[in-house]
């Protein structure tokens, strides 16, 4: 009898990153660190199926992602990214991904005082994957506060104000790219997380935000597997750089070789209703000093405050939060 055999097929190479994740309650495991380089390095290059894409991002979304996995996919990024031919020196790395939905973008302004003390800060973010929030870059468009396209628009602002923010879509497309298919899965994918820890300029001092209280000790560990020195990590308001002074505040960081907490208690013994509209007008007259707002002006300080600490600009909390408050009394009202 002749017998028929089956033609041997190649395994995709991608095919054993879905395996690792995917190979059942028992079987599937994380990834290490080195594999998740690997992995996303294949994501970036898209040396994968669509389908296989899909399955990643799911699969690791079930799960949530590890500090390992996390420090791998982010050194991936940080190798794939094209960084100016010069070096450019900034000291502060500010992400920001998650939009506000009940409150101002207050943290604008809290940028804006610490480039009055000399601190220069580089933000990337990107917008849009979530319906019904305010998004960073629309609101630098309209306040004149530069967005920048390409690598010496960054050194010119840098140079200029202090400041510079680069969309995620012309800092790596490839990653936008999946972000967008968050409408597509109907859920965040891991890139939400990584690239808060992206540090693309690798500025001496990161500070980042979380929205879910899980990922804060993550995102710490994770800081501390890239070798980030002066990181620290928030629960800010609806996920960007922002305290709400309302509430007590949990700091996670890396300083140095050391893991550290702090909590900063809260600034008011009530806590405000949240306004009914989101009005841009605001948050302009608070700077220029024609409108009063004192949940906004604290939002600004107080998150301020937390930077100042971090870069040892003061010692203690109060320090930091006195430095943040003279910071905002001699703020230029003509900025905005």
């Amino acid at each position: 009898m002749t017998q028929i055999l089956t033609p041997q097929l190649t395994e995709h190479p991608f095919a054993q990153y879905v395996r690792i994740l995917g190979k059942g309650p028992k079987g599937s495991r994380s990834f290490t660190e080195e594999e998740a380089f690997a992995a996303m390095g294949m994501v970036l290059r898209g040396e994968l199926e669509p389908v296989q894409l899909g399955a990643f991002l799911l699969l690791l979304r079930v799960k949530s992602e590890t500090p390992e996995e996390l420090a791998g996919f982010a050194r991936a990024v940080r190798s794939h990214i094209r960084l100016p031919e010069q070096p450019m020196s900034v000291d502060l790395d500010w992400s920001s991904y998650a939009g506000k939905r009940r409150n101002l973008p207050w943290f604008v302004l809290s940028i804006l005082l610490l480039n009055s003390y000399g601190i220069r800060i580089f933000m990337h973010g990107t917008e849009g994957h979530t319906s019904g929030r305010i998004y960073t870059r629309n609101v630098l468009q309209a306040l004149g506060l530069p967005v920048c396209n390409n690598w010496e628009q960054v050194s010119n602002a840098i140079e200029q104000g202090g400041f510079a923010y680069m969309p995620l879509e012309t800092l790596c497309p490839e990653l936008q790219q999946v972000i967008d298919l968050r409408n597509t899965l109907g859920v965040r994918s891991p890139v939400h997380s990584l690239v808060r820890l992206m540090n693309p300029l690798n500025a001496p001092h990161v500070i980042q935000s979380i929205f879910h209280p899980a990922y804060q000790p993550v995102h710490q560990l994770a800081g501390k597997l890239l070798g980030y020195t002066n990181v620290s990590v928030i629960k800010g308001d609806g996920g960007e750089i922002e305290r709400n002074p309302d509430n007590p505040l949990q700091v996670r960081a890396v300083l140095g070789d050391e893991l550290v907490e702090e909590e900063w208690p809260p600034l008011f013994e009530r806590r405000h209703l949240k306004p009914a509209s989101l009005e841009l007008d605001g948050l302009i007259g608070l700077w220029r000093g024609t409108q009063s707002d004192e949940y906004g002006e604290r939002a600004a300080t107080s998150t301020a405050a937390i930077v100042l600490k971090q870069m040892g600009k003061a010692n203690t909390q109060q320090e930091a939060l006195d430095l943040a408050s003279q910071l905002w009394r001699q703020r230029d009202k003509n900025r905005l």
